[in-house]
């Protein structure tokens, strides 16, 4: 790899996260690493952007920076403000925690590679399972292994790729799979608490009770030991469903309701291309 190849590292972790600095390191012998990253926790920020209020740099180090905004701010400031050309890759994480099926809509972690993506440029996620140690060191060999990939092969446009690495030693890692996206299932998503004074306050929380989907998803494969690739499009568009809904549009652009009488259905009766799922 040449080393005037410029790697722009961020997380949601924020700069002190021990992955970061994991992952910057393992970045180090494919080119020149830069880090922009929250200056603190910014978990579950999704791809927030900062509008009302102004956001800060603090220079930490040579090539590392602070932020006191999302990581999707992160990374914006890096390529537009920070650094001098365009970067070959951005690689987002350490992520202290899995980000699997839908969670990744919401992740900061999987949001900072998804701006890189929207903005051109290849982009990884990577996250790390976490049971009684967070074992960033494994981590870190299989984001070095990806980026070296995706530096030689390139991703399909519009595509990042999302990384989950299972909580296993590195040596009792069961190999790597590509995997779709899971569906997650919570019981009890909203917590109703009473303050000393009386009033309700709320937390949304609640317990994983089950994931479904296809067999192969990324919880499916993690559970079994593997390491997991998801590549992940930015066009969400259901295509499919967009042909169905053509019939709709005259009517609803003419407001006649009664014309809506044997048209298909958003739901029940809606004519489903959906093919069976395995669910686990």
């Amino acid at each position: 790899m040449s080393s005037d190849m410029k790697i722009l590292v961020t997380n949601d972790d924020g700069i002190a996260s021990p992955g970061l600095h994991a992952l910057a390191r393992a970045m180090r012998p494919l080119g020149q690493v830069w880090v922009v990253a929250p200056d603190h926790e910014r978990n579950a920020a999704g791809h927030a952007l900062t509008l009302h209020k102004p956001l800060r740099i603090t220079r930490v180090e040579p090539r590392v920076f602070a932020v006191n905004g999302t990581p999707t701010d992160c990374v914006n400031l890096a390529l537009k403000q920070l650094m001098r050309g365009t970067p070959a890759l951005v690689v987002s994480g350490i992520n202290r925690g899995v980000n699997l099926g839908d969670d990744v809509t919401y992740s900061g972690t999987v949001s900072a590679a998804l701006e890189g993506t929207i903005m051109g440029i290849p982009s990884i996620a990577i996250s790390q399972e976490v049971g009684r140690i967070f074992r960033h060191d494994v981590a870190a060999i299989y984001a070095a292994r990806v980026a070296r990939a995706v530096l030689k092969y390139g991703l399909p446009e519009e595509t990042l790729l999302n990384v989950n690495v299972p909580d296993r030693p590195r040596a009792k890692i069961a190999g790597v799979r590509v995997t779709a996206l899971s569906r997650r299932r919570f019981d009890e998503p909203i917590i109703e608490k009473t303050d000393p004074h009386g009033r309700k306050y709320y937390w949304i929380a609640g317990t994983r009770v089950s994931w479904s989907r296809q067999k192969n998803s990324d919880h499916d494969m993690l559970r079994r030991g593997f390491v997991t690739l998801t590549p992940i499009h930015l066009d969400v568009t259901h295509h499919e469903a967009m042909e169905q809904l053509r019939e709709w549009e005259a009517l609803i652009a003419g407001g006649r309701n009664s014309g809506f009488s044997g048209l298909s259905r958003v739901s029940g009766s809606f004519r489903s291309t959906k093919k069976t799922r395995q669910t686990k």
